[in-house]
């Protein structure tokens, strides 16, 4: 009896050092954190503008590189935006999440930038390599 308690002891604690060597944002996971369907259906409204690109490679340099880093593959901090479970999202989707942040994971709000800003960062996330 004493054993089996022991092993039990032992099996949480080493799940718990795991769990705690994760970072908020790897526990959270991105995709658990889902946009409403409106959210999720709205259009992006310069999505056929390549000249606009440039100034969303600007503002993620400027508002996103800290926490994705500048290739925006990830740190402890942020999630790699290259990866699946970021670019099956819809347009509204990315646009709602860089919109209204997500407190569990550290995700700042960012609905201070004009829409068309907020758009153009998701014209970068959709230039960036899958990873």
């Amino acid at each position: 009896m004493k054993a089996m308690l022991l092993a039990g002891s032992v099996l949480l604690l080493g799940v718990g050092i795991v769990w705690a060597g994760q970072s908020d944002v790897h526990r959270a996971g991105v995709h658990t954190w889902m946009a409403p369907a409106s959210a999720n259906a709205a259009m992006n409204p310069v999505a056929n503008r390549p000249e606009v690109t440039a100034g969303g490679s600007k503002l993620f340099q400027e508002r996103c590189s800290n926490c994705h880093g500048d290739d925006a593959r990830g740190t402890p901090r942020g999630p790699d935006l290259g990866k699946v479970a970021v670019q099956s999202q819809s347009d509204g989707a990315l646009f709602w999440k860089i919109s209204s942040g997500n407190t569990r994971t550290g995700m700042p709000a960012f609905s201070f930038l004009p829409p068309t800003q907020r758009w153009q960062l998701v014209l970068h996330l959709r230039a960036l390599p899958r990873s």
